[in-house]
């Protein structure tokens, strides 16, 4: 009896508890898809009382919320400034997380960095940040509001606390269930083709295996080029304007289109990085001699799902079977081009023409990928560098060319970077550009500086390389986008390169943007990385977004035969071949926009895709036959968001 009474006692007192700290209360968001924007406003003493209007000795804000979506959103807050607002991706859509959000981010610019991606994209543990919006103190902040750019099948969002720290408090996971199975698969969301036994993996992996390679097809040339045309063959890869129409020509004389990927790599979507501030995540982690036999010199404990996958399908020797594979699947989905980035051991093969990145060239972060070409000892610098590894590829009739650099920060950003090279240490381009403005500081004295400083670095690197490897093409730097580039950069880009290549993120490239650089330059042009991704997987949905996987498929080829429409567009690379890292890479993106996914299997709309639209890549460079014109429906990209509330 005493024990019944001693029962009953405990109840009430957690009953009494219980109305004492009832559970918080939540504040929920229904994002419309119907509308371009959707979104909410909240009073932040409705959902955390007594919250400070003025942040100034604080530098973190933490939210705990869930959402039931990996797309991207925009958190931003009302102050005396105005509205102020970043980009969000989370890792654990379904599940209640902390996030805890630099201030800085809200108050200043980026910190300077070498590309764009070092710049804007800022790590997290539970989700990751992109930079955007506008940058101001941090008073009267009153409001926090949540909106979401063409929101995907209607998603939601809750947010039940708001706090401030002076110390970064870390994120995390709230969560019922691990985020992530033991596969690497987001295990908070379900989705068509989702693995749920290696009984099933290996019955779909088997099935690849039996699969016939068509590669005659594409009617390719052995080192990828057309046999529908021919002309004067060097034995190595150059570039020649046919008919009025620009072209790679390959060792053998054919006619090439550089139809490639980035990032080719056995295992890739799956690593995971920071296990020890990620309590909880994880289902199951890959046995300790794996990851400790994967270690490298920056890692000595490389923790890969992906890894794990491939031992998993081929024991033992997996990597030399998975490259072997990577062959095999760029043979049957007409890929002739191994792109930037991507693992030598696949290179190496001398299967399939690929592309380089020049190394050691001096171009530093404090200097937003500007070299000093002032310091004493630049030019044998980059001479050291190059002889070190450029005589080793020489004769590699395999190899297409070297690439300089990839979206360098620093452009449109001159006057800022005048600053923070006056501002900084000293150094020699600090004392040149001191000089240079001693008798007058204009913006445009300042952009002709950084556009002068440029130039010396390109020509040295062109005539460096010519000296070390005279066979091979300067494909250029891959800027963000040759639209952002007013003519005196183009005209340098003409003197400097054998291409102009760009990145470009968008629906397709613009005609006009391509047709302005053809006429300043005369010179053919490398699109260096573009992509399309969606959200039913649990991670980001790329720089563009589609509705689905079967609008992966749509939205490359509209976007990679329309290219090739171009006279002077002789090459494309798409970012990349496995998805990112569900649980985001060294910045944070985990972005689907792979070709194969963590449990090594393709995404089979988009490679579907890609094999119908290189069956008609020649035809439709040469003007032969006209690009596919059913465009994605309601895809959208990263640009600012348009400043609409609910309309």
């Amino acid at each position: 009896m005493k024990n019944v009474c001693f029962v009953c006692l405990a109840v009430c007192a957690l009953l009494f508890m219980s109305e004492c700290n009832p559970a918080p209360q939540t504040f929920k968001i229904k994002f419309d898809s119907a509308k371009e924007v959707s979104g909410q406003k909240f009073a932040i003493r409705d959902i955390t009382p007594n919250l400070p209007l003025d942040w100034d000795e604080y530098n973190f804000v933490i939210l705990e919320f869930k959402i039931t979506t990996s797309q991207r959103f925009h958190v931003g807050f009302t102050t005396h400034e105005g509205y102020n607002e970043l980009r969000v991706m989370s890792y654990t859509p379904n599940a209640w997380n902390k996030l805890a959000i630099p201030l800085k981010f809200y108050r200043q610019l980026p910190d300077a960095n070498i590309d764009l991606a070092a710049t804007y994209n800022q790590p997290r543990y539970t989700g990751w940040i992109n930079l955007g919006g506008q940058r101001s103190p941090l008073h009267g902040v009153d409001s926090i509001g949540i909106r979401m750019r063409a929101p995907i099948g209607n998603p939601e969002f809750e947010i039940r606390s708001i706090a401030l720290s002076v110390e970064d408090p870390g994120d995390q996971y709230l969560g019922d269930v691990p985020a992530v199975d033991e596969f690497g698969q987001s295990n908070l969301m379900s989705y068509e083709g989702k693995i749920h036994s290696l009984q099933q993996l290996q019955s779909e992996w088997e099935a690849e295996e039996k699969e016939v390679v068509r590669a005659a097809d594409y009617h390719y040339s052995p080192y990828g080029g057309y046999l529908q045309k021919q002309v004067k063959g060097t034995g190595f890869f150059r570039v020649e304007k046919v008919d009025e129409r620009w072209w790679f020509v390959d060792p053998e004389g054919y006619l090439f289109l550089s139809v490639g990927v980035d990032c080719v790599s056995p295992g890739g979507g799956g690593n995971v990085r920071d296990i020890e501030k990620r309590a909880g995540m994880f289902k199951e982690l890959p046995p300790e001699e794996l990851t400790a036999a994967a270690g490298n010199r920056r890692n000595a404990r490389l923790i890969s799902f992906g890894l794990w996958n491939l031992y998993r399908r081929y024991g033992e020797h997996y990597r030399e079977k998975a490259n072997e594979q990577i062959i095999k699947r760029m043979d049957k989905w007409g890929l002739n081009t191994i792109a930037n980035w991507s693992s030598a051991d696949v290179y190496r093969q001398n299967k399939k023409a690929y592309t380089l990145q020049l190394r050691g060239l001096g171009m530093e972060s404090r200097l937003m990928g500007l070299s000093d070409v002032y310091a004493p000892g630049f030019a044998a610098t980059v001479d050291s560098a190059m002889k070190s590894y450029l005589p080793e590829n020489k004769n590699n009739a395999w190899v297409i060319g070297y690439f300089v650099g990839n979206e360098p920060a620093w452009l449109n950003q001159e006057a800022r970077l005048c600053d923070i090279i006056l501002q900084g240490k000293d150094s020699p381009i600090k004392t040149e550009l001191a000089q240079y403005l001693s008798n007058g500081d204009t913006p445009e004295l300042r952009k002709a500086f950084i556009f002068r400083t440029f130039e010396i670095f390109l020509q040295t690197v062109k005539n460096t390389m010519k000296r070390y490897d005279p066979h091979h093409l300067n494909l250029g730097i891959r800027f963000g986008n040759i639209g952002e580039l007013d003519e005196e950069l183009l005209k340098i880009c003409r003197s400097s390169f054998d291409i102009l290549s760009f990145n470009c993120y968008d629906l397709r490239p613009g005609k006009e943007m391509m047709d302005r650089a053809a006429r300043i330059c005369d010179m053919p042009m490398i699109i260096g990385e573009y992509h399309f991704g969606t959200v039913n997987r649990g991670m980001a949905q790329s720089l563009w977004q589609v509705n689905s996987e079967k609008e992966r498929g749509v939205a490359y080829r509209y976007y990679t035969e329309n290219a090739y429409a171009h006279p002077a567009l002789i090459g494309t690379a798409y970012f990349q071949w496995n998805d990112q890292d569900l649980t985001g890479r060294f910045d944070g993106e985990n972005y689907n926009c792979g070709l194969v996914d963590v449990t090594d299997r393709p995404h089979t709309y988009q490679v579907e895709a890609m094999m119908e639209t290189a069956k008609r890549l020649y035809a439709i460079h040469a003007g032969e036959t006209s690009p596919v014109a059913q465009a994605p429906e309601k895809a959208r990209g990263h640009e600012a968001i348009p400043n609409l509330w609910n309309e």
